[in-house]
């Protein structure tokens, strides 16, 4: 094994919709980053559908981690260990990656190491800053998860909540379909709010009090969905601007508060931002205003790590095995898995 700055990690991530592979040198240095996309492909049907979405990844992970070595100018004898997604994701997707992973680290010899993938998205963070170092605390904000993390070491987290139902990136993919946006629906309702009046209609927040760091979402859709159906009833034509503005405030001003409270409860002053909804620009915007206002230092990732890739799983993946957290050839999809506290 070489010395831990010239370790190569190869990382390969296939949760979704997404096949990717990266290539990274010691802990930071990204030597190679590649995403094939299916958005196309689904976006007729309007989200991903998983079987599609399976039979994709095995035409394409080989090329896709062929073309991350060729970039990287190196082998795949040079590689030392081998980092994939495990969880959580639609269980056939994340079988494609798993399998192919298994299969190259038995073939070379190499230690295989199972990745959470919303552990990943937190550390994409250490890739775009190189200065960013535990502790502080992270909002991932996917479109499964929507989670506060105390990152206390980086192999040592707390759990200071999650949601309790929708995620904000499922409730944005859902309110854009019923407004006839297509998929992602995300980036669509983005760009919409920005010509809408976020005032225009007042929707609800759940779980306000103080203390609490749990999120719903679901009571915010359900508000959108019977706005809609009652301008519909009425013969008047809902502004999809305004819907949009207001539903994407409500949405942020909840992360907002939160992440300020268990920032204020951990004493913490730095505040990192991860997963697909990072990229939404009005959350990334109040955000960086209320760190700002409260003297907080807040990092987020550039905009190609925000979304899946394999180079966050590599970095994930290089922490845990500084620390011995290896995974063995059986070692399974979990589709269910779970953000939870880790000390080691």
């Amino acid at each position: 094994m070489s010395v831990a700055k010239d370790i190569l990690t190869l990382g390969i991530e296939s949760s979704c919709d997404e096949t990717a592979a990266a290539v990274l040198r010691g802990g930071r240095e990204l030597l190679s980053n590649v995403i094939s996309t299916q958005i196309p492909l689904h976006r007729k049907y309007g989200g991903v559908v998983p079987e599609i979405a399976s039979r994709r990844h095995i035409v394409n992970v080989m090329p896709v981690i062929d073309e991350a070595l060729r970039n990287a100018e190196v082998a795949l004898p040079d590689i030392d260990q081998i980092a994939v997604t495990y969880g959580p994701g639609l269980v056939g997707a994340l079988l494609v990656g798993v399998s192919a992973a298994k299969a190259l680290a038995f073939a070379r010899n190499v230690p295989l190491i199972g990745v959470n993938h919303l552990e990943g998205h937190i550390f994409a963070n250490f890739l775009s800053h190189t200065e960013l170092k535990p502790p502080f605390m992270a909002l991932v904000v996917s479109g499964g998860h929507t989670a506060l993390i105390h990152v206390i070491g980086y192999n040592h987290f707390a759990l200071m909540g999650q949601t309790r139902d929708d995620a904000a990136g499922e409730a944005f993919d859902k309110i854009a379909r019923v407004m006839g946006l297509p998929y992602p629906g995300g980036p669509e309702i983005d760009k919409l709010a920005a010509a809408g009046d976020e005032d225009a209609v007042d929707f609800p927040r759940a779980l306000r009090e103080k203390g609490n760091y749990e999120f719903s979402f679901s009571g915010l859709k359900s508000a959108v969905l019977n706005y809609l159906n009652e301008m519909k009833m009425k013969n008047t034509e809902a502004n999809r601007a305004d819907v949009a503005a207001s539903f994407q405030k409500a949405v942020i001003e909840v992360l907002v508060q939160k992440s300020l409270e268990a920032l204020s409860e951990t004493n913490l002053d730095t505040l990192v931002l991860a997963g697909g909804v990072a990229a939404n620009s009005a959350l990334e915007r109040r955000l960086r205003e209320a760190s700002a206002e409260h003297g907080i230092h807040f990092y987020y990732p550039d905009k190609i790590l925000c979304t899946d890739n394999a180079a966050m799983i590599a970095c994930r993946g290089y922490y845990q095995s500084r620390a011995g957290l290896f995974s063995d050839l059986r070692l399974n999809a979990v589709p269910g898995l779970s953000l939870q506290n880790v000390e080691a």
